[in-house]
């Protein structure tokens, strides 16, 4: 290395940027509450947002916060009406709080200024 060498060093803040049905996942648990199961959090996404929700996307998507740490879940006791089967209860964590809001920051910054343009769409 000579004396005539740069270093450039960028810093960032460590963020967890995630997608629209991340978004709308865990907006859907945080709407819940108490109630926020697999199949409720599925039936408000297709009656709210009018969308089609696969249960494998919506486990796999469920995995993927978990392990992001955007959500935890607790095990509730097996019922005869679910076939002995337990069933897990959701709640979004204080980092998935954050990322909502992260998220939500940057999406009203790039609509900021906009609505002229689209109104004329």
């Amino acid at each position: 290395m000579t004396p005539d060498s740069v270093y450039i060093v960028y810093s960032c803040s460590v963020s967890t940027f995630i997608g629209e049905f991340e978004q709308m996942v865990l907006l859907a648990i945080m709407q819940l509450r108490e109630e926020a199961y697999a199949i409720t959090v599925r039936e408000l996404l297709e009656e709210r947002v009018e969308r089609s929700v696969s249960r494998g996307a919506l486990y796999r998507t469920l995995d993927r916060l978990q392990e992001k740490s955007l959500l935890r879940y607790q095990v509730d006791a097996p019922t005869a009406e679910r076939g002995g089967h337990a069933r897990r209860c959701f709640q979004v964590t204080p980092e998935g709080v954050a990322a909502l809001k992260e998220s939500r920051a940057a999406l009203l910054t790039l609509w900021d200024g906009l609505e002229e343009e689209l109104s004329r769409s």
